[in-house]
């Protein structure tokens, strides 16, 4: 356990200094997790700066969101980690981001989801193996009590089981995938096609 803790724990700490480098988790804004074990996840402690992590801001929690180590604080967002982790065996990170363009594009968009169709960078998501085919991503409300917040996910996601992840209105994204490199090449992949919505919707004027 410890040899993967140690390894999940880099992971954290090289994703957070990826994310804040291209501007997507400014701050202390974000929260990432990797899954240590069955009922056991590794979240980043609350209120740290992303770009500057170390080992000591990553901490176990179990699977309620309950911390297992005295003294740390998790994330008030850890609900919205612990239950991707509950809902499906083969997660096995999740990366929450508060990038620009997230935030701004799920501002703009009048509806309940944003649809992204058309696009060969689509494929970049696991499952997704055509531009021809439509990935819908919801956007929530947001809202301070997280565990309200998490059982509308819930109810999307069990009814959406191919979701690869999700907006919050003017808060930011939520994504995951079996491995780290695999939830952060998703970041990437959203974050180009948010940029290209929201330059598509200012040449178009709407």
């Amino acid at each position: 356990m410890t040899d993967q803790r140690e390894l999940l724990t880099r992971q954290i700490i090289d994703a957070g200094r990826f994310l804040y480098g291209r501007g997507w988790s400014p701050a202390t804004s974000s929260n990432y997790s990797a899954r240590l074990s069955a009922d056991q996840a590794l979240l980043t402690v609350s209120g740290k700066h992303k770009g500057q992590l170390t080992d000591n801001d990553v901490l176990a929690t179990d699977l309620s969101g309950n911390s297992l180590e005295p003294g740390k604080k998790p994330s008030a967002e850890t609900l919205l980690h612990t239950q991707l982790y509950a809902w499906r065996a083969d997660i096995g990170a999740v990366l929450h981001t508060h990038s620009v363009n997230a935030t701004v594009l799920s501002r703009l968009t009048p509806t309940d989801h944003l649809l992204l169709e058309d696009y060969e960078l689509q494929k970049a998501f696991s499952g997704v193996t055509s531009h021809e085919g439509q990935v819908l991503v919801p956007i929530f409300a947001n809202d301070q009590d997280i565990a309200r917040l998490a059982g509308k996910v819930q109810q999307w996601l069990d009814t959406h089981p191919d979701c690869v992840g999700y907006l919050i209105r003017g808060h930011g994204l939520y994504t995951w995938g079996p491995q780290m490199s695999d939830a952060l090449r998703q970041i990437e992949a959203f974050e180009f096609l948010f940029e290209c919505e929201l330059k598509t919707r200012q040449v178009l004027g709407r």
